[in-house]
């Protein structure tokens, strides 16, 4: 069983960040909590969640494909945080259901160990869905 405690980030792919920074601090109130500009992350506080922004132009973007636009896509995809987080279960709970899940990925895994452990799925309409465990001691 799979069991979401809340939305863990969002990612959005974004073509000026520097503008993108004024209207999500200055305008909206995040903060930022985590700039790592040699990969291309800025990680914003948003309540009890995060909103990175990953310019098209960086190292973890650029194989996302165009920069967002009224046609193009902005979002790479949204986490939500599970726990308790256990990999095994979660890939048989998907297997078990891959019918219902239609057209869905089954798993592509991980992101650094310190940021948690993560399981990647794609729904019936191609948005990938980080499902996130706590972060690693």
């Amino acid at each position: 069983m799979i069991r979401i405690r809340g939305i863990d980030h969002l990612l959005l792919r974004v073509v000026d960040l520097e503008r993108m920074l004024h209207f999500y601090c200055d305008v909206l109130g995040c903060t930022v909590e985590r700039r790592q500009d040699e990969i291309g992350l800025v990680q914003l506080r948003a309540g009890r969640s995060l909103v990175d922004l990953v310019p098209v132009d960086g190292k973890l973007c650029k194989a996302g494909g165009a920069a967002p636009a009224k046609e193009g896509r902005n979002m790479d995809h949204f986490c939500v945080r599970v726990e308790p987080f256990d990999a095994a279960g979660i890939r048989a709970a998907l297997i078990c259901k891959r019918k219902a899940l239609r057209s869905a990925r089954l798993p592509r895994d991980t992101v650094p160990k310190a940021w948690g452990p993560s399981i990647y799925i794609t729904d019936p309409e191609s948005n990938v869905v980080d499902l996130k465990g706590p972060p690693a001691d």
